[in-house]
């Protein structure tokens, strides 16, 4: 029920995740790969985001949530005592359902990380700033204005803004959780072109609803239901010769 687990940057064995005595995640083992981009899919309320927020700790900021089991990121486990959750963050980037760009300037936005690392270099941020926003296709548009309020940004360029700033501490992976369920159709495609791109330099896994999303932009498919790992496999099969009959229900439509 996994990929071939060569080449993986993250393990996860037997995962459980609770809130409180509820348990959202259970005992699910799997590995995603390094440069692909996975897609996690399945109904509200399947844990797709609770998981999703388990790969950089972001379930600590929630009272009374728990993970057993093992993630691993590289081979260590992220929920051993004494790991430096702030630099865990740095190596695994998230971008949210909803943009949610800080109220500063364009170009303050994507440095926010870098001037929390020490970095004062203006040089050094000015060329990040650039590589940056021309890597989330927004450099074009916004070069003349950089130093205006990113809150004046339309919702498309919001969320690839979100993206350039998560970009520019240089991580190894990145999280969506539903990063277009907020956009128009067009602004869709542009962070759909741009996963596209990104997938060669970084490792994406992308929590959606969207099942025509999902089968645009992955390489693997994860179906979850009721906290459960169903089936997980290269994306062409999972739509075309599911294994699981929950799968096929699921991805025609018949139930979710």
């Amino acid at each position: 029920m996994a990929p071939e687990q060569d080449n993986s940057v993250v393990r996860l064995e037997e995962v459980g995740i609770f809130y409180g005595k509820v348990q959202a995640v259970h005992n699910v083992t799997m590995a995603f790969r390094r440069h692909q981009v996975t897609a996690l899919i399945g109904p509200s309320g399947c844990g797709k985001s609770t998981l999703l927020r388990g790969l950089n700790r972001m379930n600590d900021l929630v009272d009374g949530v728990r993970t057993t089991g093992r993630i691993e990121l590289d081979g260590e486990n992220i929920n051993q005592p004494g790991v430096d959750v702030i630099q865990l963050r740095r190596r695994v980037g998230m971008v949210f359902q909803k943009s949610n760009p800080f109220p500063k300037t364009i170009y303050e936005n994507v440095i926010y990380g870098l001037r929390i690392q020490g970095l004062k270099d203006k040089n050094r941020l000015d060329e990040i700033v650039e590589k940056s926003l021309t890597s989330a296709a927004l450099w074009d548009e916004v070069k003349d204005r950089l130093h205006t309020s990113a809150l004046q940004l339309s919702g498309g360029q919001m969320q690839r803004l979100c993206i350039a700033r998560c970009i520019a501490v240089n991580p190894e992976i990145i999280l969506m959780d539903e990063p277009c369920s907020a956009l128009d159709p067009r602004s869709t495609i542009r962070v759909e072109d741009l996963i596209d791109e990104l997938r060669n330099t970084y490792t994406i896994i992308i929590v959606t609803h969207n099942m025509q999303q999902a089968s645009r932009v992955s390489d693997y498919t994860a179906f979850l239901y009721e906290g459960h790992l169903i089936e997980y496999d290269k994306t062409d099969k999972v739509f075309t010769k599911p294994e699981q009959k929950q799968t096929e229900d699921y991805i025609t439509g018949r139930f979710g």
